[in-house]
């Protein structure tokens, strides 16, 4: 019997094709979220970090206005929007403190919406990589069935009989099962590793976002009693 991939190949029927090139477009796909996903977290940690160095001596001298500007050279970063969201309603709101307008509400909310913003984009993609992730066994053993069938179909049609007689038929049909199940373990695999980094990166938002509404609080505090 010969088992190499063109012999393999050449017996299956059309439905075990169609599933193995599903499953090589789900290993595609699960590659190309993977590498873009990886580049995104990357380069959203490291521009993070570098967005805090460069506006932490310009949020402790109050200079609110320098910073939510510096904040859009970091356009890869998560807490950048963040910070900028909450600065820039905070300058905003500044010209109706005078009334009954609740500046410290009115931060927090443009910071929260923001942030929700910015995890659903770390999120991108995620559900897809769970789809190939929790389906690709499936879809494997799907084509697996009709392998079978097939081979099945053709014992009967030369009237063989016994194990012999289909046992490469069967060995071919479940070549898409194991594919399958490679598939799904490679995708769930990164996809726990991506959540590990979502994870991560959304402490850090709602850290940031706390900070600044902490900031600007006690910065509406100072304008109140000088204003008293």
């Amino acid at each position: 019997m010969d088992f190499t991939l063109a012999h393999m190949w050449s017996q299956m029927g059309i439905v075990a094709k169609m599933v193995v090139i599903i499953l090589g477009i789900m290993s595609v796909v699960t590659l190309g979220i993977s590498i873009e996903r990886f580049i995104a977290y990357t380069k959203a940690a490291t521009q993070s970090k570098a967005f805090a160095q460069a506006v932490q001596d310009q949020l402790a001298k109050g200079l609110f206005k320098e910073a939510a500007e510096q904040a859009s050279c970091f356009a890869g970063s998560h807490i950048a929007p963040v910070v900028k969201a909450g600065l820039t309603e905070f300058l905003a709101a500044q010209a109706l403190s005078k009334g009954n307008y609740d500046v410290h509400g009115a931060v927090k909310g443009a910071i929260e919406r923001a942030s929700a913003r910015q995890l659903s984009m770390l999120r991108r993609g995620l559900s897809a990589l769970a789809t190939v992730g929790s389906t690709a066994p499936f879809v494997g053993l799907f084509g697996t069935t009709f392998g079978i069938i097939n081979s099945f179909q053709g014992m009967a049609k030369e009237g063989g009989g016994g194990l012999g007689a289909v046992a490469a038929g069967i060995a071919e049909a479940l070549v898409t099962t194991a594919v399958g199940i490679g598939v799904a373990i490679v995708a769930v695999l990164l996809y726990n590793y991506f959540t590990s980094r979502v994870e991560t990166l959304e402490v850090d938002t709602h850290e940031s976002a706390g900070e600044i509404i902490a900031l600007l609080a006690k910065e509406q505090a100072k304008d109140a009693a000088k204003a008293a």
